[in-house]
């Protein structure tokens, strides 16, 4: 069997009639289920029921999610204190001097989070050919014409670039957040240095507030996306329409991350 009888299903991920030749797609489904043995890849009960693809094991989905909730959490804590037009925020935390002193530690929370995170997932976001090529086809993307785009792997370009961006904005802000932060550190930082940090530090929020928000709508406006993270899983035809050679790369048994011990759906 090749990897090409992981046809079946149409983008709503239900079972359609025949696709490119397939002369039985909930049979050629059932083999796509059958080849992988990690069970990453589960058939239906009934031919009307979507296949489903594990993508995300529990472990990353809630890592993933320690790492959203400390930004949100972040991210209002850190507007709150920033201008003074802001400062209401401060009573959703019980005032501003709660506020001051718990900002720096969610941000401590939120770097060792995405370290989790940059440590399950960096290798998968490394740069390919065929990301440039899905760059040069962004109109076809935003059109959504996915017949003129190339196959990915388990992220496209658009979301590796979410994740390099975060990982660099992650660090400028812990670091310059830890120059800034004179509880503990200002005996080892200059006013100079302190007011230089500070203003690093907000440019550097600001951005990652803006990486944040096109990450959320593109999860939004790509349907099917949001279950990855809520259920761990999604639909055959969402995996075959969005990261075919992924899915190929799963119906062949191999996997995306070669590490020992890690799952495809990792």
């Amino acid at each position: 069997m090749t990897t090409s009888h992981v046809l079946p299903e149409h983008h709503d991920g239900s079972l359609g009639a025949k696709h490119r030749g397939e002369a039985d797609p909930y049979a050629a489904a059932q083999d796509a289920a059958n080849v992988h043995d990690t069970g990453a890849v589960h058939m239906p009960a009934a031919p009307s029921e979507p296949v489903t693809v594990d993508r995300y094991t529990t472990g990353a989905r809630i890592n993933h999610w320690i790492t959203a909730s400390s930004l949100v959490l972040l991210a209002a804590t850190g507007l709150a204190l920033f201008h003074p037009s802001l400062y209401f925020l401060t009573n959703l935390f019980g005032g501003g001097q709660i506020t001051r002193a718990i900002h720096p530690w969610i941000g401590v929370v939120l770097f060792f989070a995405f370290c989790g995170l940059f440590i399950r997932f960096w290798r998968l976001n490394l740069w390919e050919r065929n990301d440039s090529v899905w760059m040069t086809h962004i109109r076809d993307v935003l059109a959504a014409h996915d017949d003129k785009l190339p196959e990915l792997g388990k992220y496209n370009a658009g979301q590796k670039i979410v994740f390099w961006s975060m990982s660099a904005l992650i660090i400028v802000l812990i670091t310059s957040g830890l120059v800034i932060w004179d509880q503990y550190f200002h005996r080892y930082t200059s006013i100079e240095q302190q007011r230089l940090a500070l203003l690093v530090h907000a440019l550097a929020a600001i951005v990652a507030i803006c990486v944040w928000i096109v990450h959320v709508y593109a999860v939004i406006w790509v349907r099917g996306t949001i279950r990855a993270m809520t259920r761990g899983n999604v639909t055959g035809g969402w995996a075959w329409r969005y990261h075919r050679r992924w899915l190929r790369e799963l119906v062949a048994g191999k996997k995306n991350d070669r590490r020992p011990g890690t799952t495809p759906a990792e």
